[in-house]
């Protein structure tokens, strides 16, 4: 596979959950084979529907969003699930009353053939879990839920993993160990588009960040440079600059 396919790109993209009320206005992104992609900004930036613009959650009233080249644009979530795409949503994202291995179980629904080879895929990122494959989802501390959700995405082999700001409400260990399992995911080849408050730490681990801003991508670059750009610095990361370096 070339490094330099790309699996998901955002050309001009405007979006909204209101008629009339746009909450992207001309964002671009493109993620290639294999990278891991951040993308911070402010509050209300739009990072988050960005995500939800590609997994078919928003309406997406001009531009264009492709993965592995075709337009996806409409296309409801069990169809994008088909087509490579997972999502890990901020909350509520584990099934509390079902167990471990059912939660897995669910994110193969479409293509419950491969459970075994998905699993060991997954447990060698996660071992933990596998170990714990009875317990409830609901008595899980929520870095452990967000392990058992990243698992769940990861069980149809997606091209590309959706992650909306994984290390939210978690200890700094537990969003330690959140960064460093992001890694690992993105190591073992899954393209892996983020989307994380904590900015240091996103820069620091990401191939490539974007930084938006009211609904644009107003910075694009490395996540080196972007730690060390002083207009990155000043406007969106405070005194971060100090000690990115």
């Amino acid at each position: 596979m070339s490094e330099d396919k790309v699996v998901v790109e955002l050309t001009n993209v405007h979006a909204g959950y209101l008629p009339g009320v746009n909450i992207l206005n001309g964002a671009n992104l493109v993620a290639r084979q294999g990278e891991l992609i951040g993308i911070i900004g402010p509050n209300g930036a739009g990072k988050s529907t960005l995500l939800k613009a590609i997994f078919g959650l928003v309406n997406v009233r001009d531009g264009d969003v492709t993965v592995n080249g075709e337009s996806i644009v409409g296309l409801k979530a069990d169809k994008l699930v088909k087509r490579g795409v997972a999502f890990v949503p901020q909350t509520n994202n584990v099934f509390p009353s079902l167990s471990i291995e059912e939660n897995l179980q669910m994110g193969l629904y479409q293509n419950p053939k491969i459970y075994a080879e998905r699993l060991e895929f997954v447990t060698g990122i996660f071992a933990e879990l596998g170990k714990r494959l009875k317990q409830r989802a609901g008595s899980l501390s929520g870095g452990e839920r967000q392990m058992v959700a990243m698992s769940r995405a990861l069980m149809m082999d997606p091209s590309v993993l959706l992650l909306d700001e994984p290390s939210a409400g978690l200890s700094p260990v537990r969003q330690d160990d959140a960064f460093i399992r992001v890694s690992d995911i993105n190591k073992a080849g899954v393209t892996t588009i983020m989307v994380e408050q904590n900015a240091r730490r996103c820069l620091q681990i990401c191939d490539r960040g974007y930084v938006l801003d009211q609904g644009k991508d107003a910075y694009e670059g490395t996540g080196r440079d972007l730690l060390n750009d002083p207009k990155v610095i000043g406007l969106y990361l405070g005194t971060l600059g100090t000690d990115a370096a």
